[in-house]
């Protein structure tokens, strides 16, 4: 790139230079050999930019070597924790002194040390197999898309696993060993958040509080008094957490498994279980009842590192939150109306920049049930969208319904962004494209 620019400068030199001399009457000849001579040979600096070359600079217009400086060809042929034979990424085999090995790794590799305390990753998955429920592969791909959207619009990373890692935990326990591994595969992320798959992000602009986490090693959405007091095993909901990459949470997570389907005291705990939360009405282990038990029964064991989020949708129950998109979307609009900053068309890389401008009309919006603010996460709890066997207290319409709505919701806020919008929450396919200073003026493409 650095050449193909320097050749659009040596014949823009050379188009003045001829210019100049056929002025000064000289000879086509000498004309003819100046041309030549200038083509071959590096023009001198110059303090403004070529027009040719618009506003942008060589080092703009050239390939960056990573993602925010980070030196992704480089690793020193030092020894780092990699290299010991015994380490292992299987959930069976216990982690020690991993804070040092991955303050060691940093210092290695210092492109990936600076930002590292808000680093985060996401991680998700599903099934390896097809869905058994005919559009159960689609509405999967959807809800990727939604979790790479964000992951893209806030700088993150994301890992989507479709493997067992460790074959006997299924279902739900299936997200520990992919957490493990990835916390040994990536230890420039301080965070790694788990998502389940059928978690979608309706609030595109909203960040995760990290400084109100600074203290604690794991968040999850819950009710302290549910779980205290109520004994409530949906006192939490484990479906989406937030874990340090930290000694602490292999030791957490290795204690966690313990009451997994590979685990020998597998029925034990699911009898441990139900004798300790009365409401849980299935007999067997499961991962949200064991991580309930654990913040319940081991407080002085695990310290004050466990937080339960409240005061926002960290995860929201779906049934609660589909029916108040529509008014959310009109309280939405009618700020842009009063707020010019927020028509203003802009690249999608600043537009946390706009976010933050929301923000200051959002004030008196709340949070959670009751909020006009829109909900960050809807978690579509008992739909079952890969396999369709959803809860019988609903119908598999109005699932496949809320889908369509939250997640056309949620894909407003990322192709407005690119000049586009749907019209119909439940049109997943037509979206017109945006009249300028929308939505001070109206839609076009037939809208009203």
């Amino acid at each position: 790139m650095p050449k193909h620019n320097s050749l659009l400068r040596t014949k823009t030199s050379s188009f003045f230079s001829s210019c100049f001399l056929y002025a000064a009457g000289t000879s086509a000849s000498f004309l003819l050999a100046w041309a030549f001579w200038s083509f071959f040979s590096s023009p001198a600096p110059s303090a403004n930019p070529s027009p040719s070359r618009g506003l942008a600079s060589e080092a703009a217009l050239s390939c960056p070597a990573g993602k925010a400086g980070h030196n992704r060809s480089y690793d020193p042929p030092d020894p780092t924790f990699y290299d010991d034979p015994e380490l292992s990424y299987t959930i069976e085999k216990t982690i020690k002194n991993w804070d040092e090995k991955r303050r060691e790794w940093l210092e290695k590799h210092p492109s990936f040390a600076a930002g590292a305390a808000d680093r985060i990753l996401m991680v998700t998955g599903s099934q390896a197999t097809p869905c058994k429920n005919p559009i159960g592969d689609h509405l999967l791909l959807r809800f990727f898309k939604n979790k790479a959207d964000y992951c893209r619009i806030h700088g993150y990373d994301i890992f989507y696993n479709t493997v067992l890692l460790q074959p006997k935990m299924f279902s739900f326990w299936a997200k520990m060993p992919a957490v493990k591994a990835v916390m040994l595969a990536h230890p420039e992320a301080e965070w790694i958040w788990w998502v389940d798959s059928d978690t979608a992000f309706t609030d595109m602009d909203f960040t995760l509080p990290l400084d109100r986490y600074k203290a604690h090693n794991l968040v999850v959405h819950g009710w302290p008094h549910l779980i205290h007091r109520e004994k409530s095993w949906t006192g939490l909901n484990a479906g989406v957490f937030l874990m340090r990459n930290c000694q602490w949470s292999m030791d957490f997570m290795e204690e966690w498994a313990s009451m997994g389907p590979q685990a020998p005291e597998y029925d034990k705990w699911g009898v441990i279980q139900r004798t300790t939360f009365k409401d849980k009405t299935f007999p067997e282990s499961d991962d949200q009842t064991g991580l309930a038990y654990l913040i319940l029964k081991e407080r002085e064991k695990w310290g004050n590192k466990k937080y339960m989020e409240d005061e926002y949708y960290f995860e929201g129950y779906w049934m609660e939150i589909v029916g108040t998109l529509e008014n959310i979307t009109d309280a939405y609009t009618g700020i842009e109306k009063r707020e010019r900053r927020l028509r203003r068309r802009h690249a999608e890389r600043v537009g946390e920049s706009y976010g933050k401008v929301s923000q200051e009309h959002l004030k008196d919006a709340g949070y959670g049930r009751g909020s006009w603010r829109r909900p960050f996460m809807t978690h579509f709890t008992g739909c079952q969208p890969c396999s369709g066997d959803h809860n019988q207290m609903y119908s598999g319409q109005s699932c496949w319904d809320a889908m369509q709505i939250a997640l056309n919701f949620a894909d407003n806020q990322v192709p407005r962004r690119y000049g586009f919008v749907h019209r119909d929450l439940l049109d997943t396919s037509t979206v017109p494209p945006l009249p300028f200073d929308y939505p001070a003026s109206d839609l076009v493409g037939g809208a009203s």
